[in-house]
């Protein structure tokens, strides 16, 4: 993706949060052809100060980039069950960053993970859980501590992995936030 493409991504997620929230009633417009029209898997992450506001995102697209960005921009800011819906009064201290994920593959052993690449979804039994490539590099983590981190996330014991081969998947992503273009 250029930078321009980034930037537009970024401006329409925060656009419709903004929107959502009541602070304009101005729409963003984008493309819907090239990267915008692909059917990517995205996630949007909010932070305040550098703390976790928000995270929601889709693995595989079912509709055009373009709408997937706004829906999860939309849901980060009002459904993560982890916390209340932001406010209009929080909104100038959250920072948004979007990833964009390639499709999901499968990874046969733990020797393949590689930190800071790849991303991570398990499912053992009806339990499930996913943790993004950028999680263990932001959290200072070695594959052990994103193997265990994961488990947590999904609701499972986290040494769950040094028992058995859990059924992974792995995806990469294109991360990119409003950080990376402000200053």
């Amino acid at each position: 993706m250029t930078n321009e493409e980034k930037k537009l991504l970024l401006e329409a997620a925060r656009n419709k949060i903004e929107r959502h929230l009541g602070v304009t009633e101005d729409a963003v417009k984008l493309p819907v052809d090239g990267v915008f029209g692909s059917f990517s898997g995205c996630f949007v992450t909010l932070t305040e100060f550098g703390e976790l506001r928000g995270c929601i995102g889709f693995i595989q697209g079912i509709e055009p980039l373009w709408k997937t960005v706004q829906e999860a921009a939309i849901l980060a800011a009002t459904e993560d069950p982890r916390f209340a819906p932001v406010t209009k009064r929080e909104w100038r201290n959250i920072s948004v960053e979007i990833s964009v994920l390639s499709p999901p593959f499968d990874m046969e052993s733990y020797d393949d993970i590689v930190v800071g690449k790849h991303g991570l979804i398990v499912r053992e039994g009806m339990r499930s859980g996913l943790l993004l490539p950028q999680v263990p590099v932001d959290h200072n983590m070695n594959k052990e501590e994103f193997l265990d981190a994961l488990c947590r996330k999904a609701g499972l014991p986290p040494k769950l992995w040094t028992q058995k081969q859990l059924t992974l998947q792995a995806f990469t992503a294109e991360v990119f936030s409003e950080d990376d273009f402000s200053g």
